[in-house]
């Protein structure tokens, strides 16, 4: 069933006799997107195609929304303006699910960016008002930060690549899921399997290479955590690793980006190793125009689509049965009126 994108709703009091009431049986998601302006409408797509083939039969509604206190430029502030919910209004309204999203940290520590009381008031939202959440990558980092005070650890060198996995056989967010499970990472910071387990989270797959790649933690909601992207595109790695040359190219950082691990073929990487060896000899921004995008990208499989397609089938599996388990419980006795 198509995924039915909800427009931003009308403004002021009127949200409240205007918007849309859930078709019957929809799946009401909050993508909570904060990712940098270059990525807002990427990042849109790629968790709204995944939703989309996860959903099935089933008709799911999503809902634009970004953190406030996130840096901006004019055009995309005015886009959200446009497109995306107030977070008020989102949290207003009624809603089964959120899906957040990390974006590039600005801040020495997660607990002196600028939006992070936005995240912890919206953290304790999903946890007493939703059936089920999703953090991704650095949105997963601030939230086990702000429950149990456990920090991320910053990496030697950044872990990009699509990685092979074990998993928890028998799950029910596994179910379908068969190891090794292939999945892609970018990230310059990890947070370690014995702290989560310490700290009462279940590990769901995990590799030596990438440590934890999915964790849960079962509440009043469930917690869904992704250090890995199994929303990614085929080309999504390829764009970044793209994005991380042209900063070298441009002076804007010191080392050339290492080529992401078990992502492309011998003769991609003999390609980008020969573009290499002339950024090497000719540091200039300008010849970022020769990267070989096309023709890499043109060999580009994603391998680990099957698979996030089926843990985010089990996820709204969930969501539905968690509904129709709220739905059948007794309603609260009513207290007797005074005669």
């Amino acid at each position: 069933m198509p995924l039915d994108l909800e427009p931003r709703p009308a403004p002021s009091g009127a949200h409240r006799t205007r918007q849309r009431a859930p078709a019957a049986g929809a799946i009401v998601i909050g993508l909570v997107n904060n990712m940098p302006d270059g990525a807002l409408q990427a990042t849109e797509t790629q968790f709204g195609g995944l939703l989309q083939e996860a959903s099935g039969a089933h008709a799911v509604r999503l809902r634009l929304t970004s953190l406030p206190g996130l840096p901006r430029s004019a055009e995309a502030s005015a886009y959200i303006e446009r497109a995306y919910w107030p977070l008020a209004q989102l949290l207003d309204g009624p809603l089964d699910a959120l899906i957040v999203t990390g974006t590039e940290p600005r801040a020495p520590v997660l607990r002196e960016e600028p939006y992070w009381q936005s995240f912890v008031q919206l953290l304790d939202f999903a946890r007493a008002r939703t059936a089920a959440s999703v953090w991704s990558c650095l949105a997963a980092h601030a939230a086990v930060l702000s429950m149990d005070g456990i920090e991320r650890q910053r990496l030697a060198a950044k872990r990009s690549g699509v990685y092979a996995h074990s998993i928890l056989e028998g799950h029910p967010l596994l179910a379908g899921v068969s190891a090794p499970l292939p999945m892609p990472h970018s990230r310059w910071n990890e947070l370690a399997p014995p702290a989560l387990r310490a700290a009462g989270y279940q590990v769901l797959s995990w590799s030596e290479e990438t440590g934890a790649d999915a964790f849960v933690r079962a509440e009043r909601s469930l917690l869904l955590f992704f250090q890995g992207h199994p929303e990614y595109e085929d080309v999504t790695l390829l764009k970044e690793y793209r994005r991380d040359v042209g900063r070298y190219l441009a002076g804007q950082q010191a080392h050339y980006p290492t080529l992401p691990h078990g992502y492309l073929s011998i003769e991609a990487t003999r390609l980008l190793e020969v573009f290499r060896q002339e950024a090497d000899g000719r540091r200039d921004a300008a010849l970022l125009e020769s990267f070989p995008f096309a023709t890499i990208a043109a060999g580009l499989r994603n391998s680990w689509r099957t698979p996030a397609v089926a843990i985010y089938r089990n996820w709204l599996a969930f969501i539905r049965a968690s509904r129709l388990s709220s739905q059948r419980a007794p309603a609260a006795p009513r207290a007797a009126e005074n005669r």
